[in-house]
């Protein structure tokens, strides 16, 4: 009878960790119809309008730019760039995401609070 206690327990305590892991450090619903820059790995980079986004940071950005890149440099930015519109960014490339209009300082939510 303890044994299914413990497991009982356990399985609380696993979907609490599920629960938790699944919680988003971003908040990108303060950027939306603003103006942001994403990086993507492989050193693409665009800015648009960010219209909506998911958990898995797939973005719809509107009006995008990208910024093209130097052929014989992938991670150096030329300062030509070419029009998008509207385009989808699959979340896991990526990389970066900032604000046009300045940056915002949040908490590190990987060290424990003491207090």
């Amino acid at each position: 009878m303890a044994s299914k206690d413990n497991d009982k327990n356990k399985g609380a305590q696993g979907d609490n960790k599920e629960k938790r892991r699944k919680e988003s450090i971003l908040d990108l619903s303060k950027y939306l119809e603003k103006s942001i820059r994403v990086k993507f790995a492989g050193g693409r980079e665009a800015a648009g309008i960010l219209k909506g986004y998911d958990p898995l940071l797939n973005l719809v950005l509107d009006n995008t730019t990208e910024f093209l890149r130097d052929p014989d440099d992938p991670y150096k930015l030329l300062d030509d760039t070419r029009a998008l519109g509207l385009v989808v960014c699959r979340g896991t490339s990526v990389v970066l995401i900032c604000p046009m209009d300045g940056m915002e300082a949040i908490p590190n939510p990987f060290i424990t609070q003491e207090g």
